[in-house]
């Protein structure tokens, strides 16, 4: 009889007594597997930068993208710059902008930290203060619907019981955002933007990113007061008094939970594009750089992190972490030198921007977009997109046809086309970059 058993075929004999022969082995023939995820070949051929030029230039030109096109390619493994058209020259950046607060999160407070959310107890024994710790990502649901990962207001309700005295009711909640100061929206924020599907007022305390409802696009006008009822909600005392305030000096902590590590959040911002949880991110580098935690002070901080961090700031002037403000300028140089040093390990710490890249094609704001990879390269366009009212931009990593790894950075901003013309246009870039040999 033939038994098969994990891949190898066994010889049983089917008789007993004494006559009968030992069991024996025999190994099938099997192929030597290929890698899932093979590494970039390292003979890869680097393209000639005049032939690639040649092939961008008329893409670069499209009508949709208007006059005021900035782009640079450049080689990862040799630092050569194979295209610069502008690159120089400060861009209103739109969301590529999230570029400069993950890598600015990610070297000044480490991959590895967390952001904690804790709830003291108030002023009166009835009372328990939700003490914000710039955490958009705690959630309302277990788990999260938006953020894998994030800590959910069940763990911290839980906390909070089992620290109280028996026998208490909780009939009132206050929220403390004193973390952060200033405007609740930045400068060169329409009327529109806070709130919206896309942003909401900036504060320290916030649930599921600031949205009305878990894993909705809504974003909240009220976030902290959101973020008490929610807590009062999973206390199970939902008609409690909810109220915006400060904690007792001295409170003693009733619960605390931390978000999922900085280099999670850096990832999810830049996948999903989220503005909320990147200016959050960006009072965090300002808070340890020791700047006010406002608009002003967090892009200081962005700034001076990133010039820390060896990288050239010449012409950057920043009115917020996320790019959604129309008065940010940033050449696309930097970004194209920020994505070459996370790409080539020369920027330490910075790898969790290459893996929160979305993927042509395949998820975050690029899931509707580049579909049409090259065949047998599926995912060889990762890049951030940036869109404002005549602003589109995208920047990321592009592998050739050829197995060349390269970075690019293109923006512009004072595109008269339609947001899908222009979007198109960029997308003809990138699949050309992806398909080139240029040699």
């Amino acid at each position: 009889m033939l038994v098969l058993a994990v891949g190898v075929w066994f010889v049983v004999p089917t008789g007993g007594g004494d006559d009968a022969g030992e069991a024996e082995a025999r190994l099938p023939d099997v192929p030597a597997a290929a890698p899932v995820l093979a590494a970039l070949g390292s003979q890869a051929p680097v393209p000639d930068a005049p032939v690639l030029s040649g092939e961008l230039a008329p893409l670069l030109a499209a009508p949709a993208l208007g006059p005021g096109v900035a782009a640079e390619v450049v080689d990862v493994a040799s630092g050569g710059v194979l295209l610069d058209q502008d690159a120089d020259d400060p861009v209103t950046p739109a969301s590529t902008a999230k570029l400069l607060t993950a890598v600015a999160a990610l070297t000044t407070l480490g991959p590895a930290a967390t952001l904690e959310t804790t709830v003291v107890a108030g002023a009166t024994p009835d009372e328990v203060v939700l003490v914000g710790g710039g955490d958009p990502t705690l959630s309302r649901t277990a788990p999260s619907l938006t953020y894998p990962g994030a800590p959910t207001l069940d763990d911290l309700a839980a906390q909070v019981r089992g620290s109280l005295p028996a026998g208490t009711t909780v009939t009132r909640v206050v929220v403390d955002s004193s973390l952060f100061s200033g405007p609740l929206t930045a400068p060169g924020w329409g009327p529109g933007d806070a709130p919206s599907s896309y942003a909401a007022p900036i504060t320290a305390t916030a649930v599921d990113g600031a949205r009305v409802r878990p894993g909705e696009e809504a974003r909240s006008g009220q976030p902290g007061l959101d973020a008490g009822a929610a807590l009062a909600a999973a206390l199970g005392v939902p008609r409690a008094t909810v109220a915006l305030g400060s904690a007792p000096d001295g409170a003693p902590t009733l619960g605390a939970v931390r978000s999922a590590p900085v280099a999670r959040l850096a990832e999810q911002a830049l996948t999903g594009s989220d503005n909320v949880l990147t200016e959050s991110l960006a009072r965090h580098v300002a808070l340890a750089r020791g700047l006010p935690v406002t608009f002003e002070g967090s892009a200081q901080a962005v700034t001076g992190a990133l010039s820390d961090a060896g990288l050239d700031v010449t012409g950057v002037a920043l009115s917020d972490g996320s790019g959604l403000s129309l008065d940010d300028r940033v050449p696309v140089s930097l970004l194209a030198d920020l994505l070459a040093g996370a790409a080539d390990g020369s920027l330490p710490d910075a790898s969790a921007v290459l893996s929160g890249l979305p993927v042509a094609g395949y998820d975050g704001t690029l899931a509707d977009r580049g579909d049409a990879d090259p065949p047998g390269a599926p995912g060889a366009v990762r890049a951030k997109t940036g869109t404002l009212l005549g602003v589109h931009g995208l920047a990321g990593t592009v592998v050739t046809a050829d197995g060349r790894l390269l970075v690019f950075a293109v923006v512009a901003d004072a595109a008269p086309g339609t947001e899908q013309a222009a979007q198109g246009a960029l997308d003809d870039v990138a699949a050309a970059l992806a398909a080139c040999g240029c040699r």
